[in-house]
């Protein structure tokens, strides 16, 4: 299964999961958005952070979501192989693994 069918799936998994708890999903929601904004960080950092965090958690539907997120917000494939290096130096050999992970998503998710 490619990554972007990952990421259609996952897309789908979480739709299922707002249907099935509204209030607590909004929540979250609400929880992100406010989270996300630009203030002293903008939101293509903020989310480069994130992406990070996936990686050191190793939490590949969540890596595929935030390197979706830090396309979307502009992030160039500079900005987050830098971020994925500092990943990498909070995460050891699991996070090498998984930035190499993250790395591959980005560039499949960049040509479609």
């Amino acid at each position: 299964m490619s990554y972007t069918d990952k990421f259609a799936e996952t897309r789908n998994n979480l739709r299922n999961l707002r249907r099935t708890i509204p209030e607590t999903f909004a929540g979250f929601v609400a929880l992100e958005q406010a989270a996300s904004q630009d203030r002293a960080l903008p939101h293509k950092t903020k989310e480069l952070i994130a992406l990070g965090i996936a990686v050191g958690l190793r939490c590949e539907d969540c890596i595929i979501s935030h390197v979706g997120a830090c396309l979307r917000a502009g992030a160039n494939r500079e900005e987050v192989a830098e971020a994925l290096g500092t990943a990498i130096q909070m995460s050891g050999g699991p996070g090498l693994m998984y930035a190499a992970k993250a790395l591959s998503v980005y560039d499949e998710l960049y040509e479609s």
